[in-house]
């Protein structure tokens, strides 16, 4: 059967069609329309419609932002703010009739990279998103774990800091209030007054304050990281997102998670991504 994927992002919608081998047959992008839910269905629609054109049965899946409430079936904690609350899987069944298959972006990552990525040899991938926010998902042995109440690797709300930063979800100290791009970002402004953004920061790290800027950081990342090898011992971790890029991530940031986990002998890969943004449309042609 062929595979359709759908990667609904901020700023764009992404769109694969797959063979029975996986092989890609048409990719698509489109503008996602902004502050405008129905005009959003439109659009998925529309691209499903324009790649399901020439074939006859296909699978379906989407890759969204946020998460689908297992109480109400409506879409929560997205950053795109006009899904917060709508039941977009129900609306979009409707309107193509048709079963979708739909998950958050970083289980779709992690779907993706477990499956054909960098993490293909391993049984038990966690999957880190770090950019905007910070997320995670499982897969074991290829099949995406969701967790008894559908929040399975979300690391980015273990608290950090008792009484720390606070974070939008209402708690502090979140994993995210520290080692999200915009935490980062604050932060730096704290230390140096200076408004700059993730990537101009990190060729500052050679100073005093970017020195001290980029210990907190590591010490920050070892500590979520640790706290997750403790909890479920992965097979390997792949980091996703704007922050994997980052190459202190792979050496310094390792040895600090290394240091902090409860073993006498840690070897968990830390890996980089292998299919940078296409991850997401990719996963969600394999749920």
């Amino acid at each position: 059967m062929y595979k359709i994927g759908i990667d609904l992002g901020g700023t764009k919608i992404e769109g694969i069609l797959l063979d029975e081998k996986l092989n890609v047959l048409e990719r698509k992008r489109v503008p996602t329309p902004q502050n405008n839910y129905q005009e959003i269905i439109n659009s998925l629609s529309s691209l499903v419609l324009d790649l399901s054109s020439n074939v006859t049965a296909f699978s379906l899946g989407i890759c969204t932002p946020g998460t689908i409430s297992k109480q109400t079936g409506l879409i929560k904690n997205s950053n795109t703010q006009c899904l917060i609350g709508k039941s977009l899987k129900e609306d979009l069944e409707n309107k193509l009739g048709k079963k979708i298959s739909m998950e958050n972006d970083a289980n779709c990552f992690t779907m993706a990279e477990a499956t054909i990525g960098v993490a293909v040899e391993f049984g038990l991938v966690f999957g880190v998103i770090m950019g905007t926010g910070v997320g995670g998902g499982i897969v074991i042995d290829k099949k995406l774990h969701l967790g008894r109440n559908n929040i399975a690797g979300e690391w980015g709300h273990h608290i950090l800091h008792q009484d720390g930063n606070l974070c939008y979800c209402g708690k502090m100290g979140c994993v995210e209030t520290y080692i999200s791009g915009p935490s980062l970002e604050r932060r730096w402004t704290e230390m140096t007054g200076k408004s700059q953004t993730l990537s101009e920061i990190i060729f500052d790290v050679d100073t005093d304050v970017g020195q001290r800027w980029k210990d907190e950081f590591i010490e920050n990342f070892g500590s979520g990281l640790a706290n997750v090898i403790d909890i479920i011992d992965p097979d390997a971790i792949v980091l996703g997102g704007g922050l994997s890029n980052i190459d202190f991530l792979y050496t310094d940031g390792k040895e600090s998670v290394y240091s902090k986990v409860f073993s006498d002998m840690v070897d968990t890969p830390i890996l980089k991504n292998k299919l940078g943004d296409s991850a997401g449309v990719f996963g969600a042609c394999l749920l």
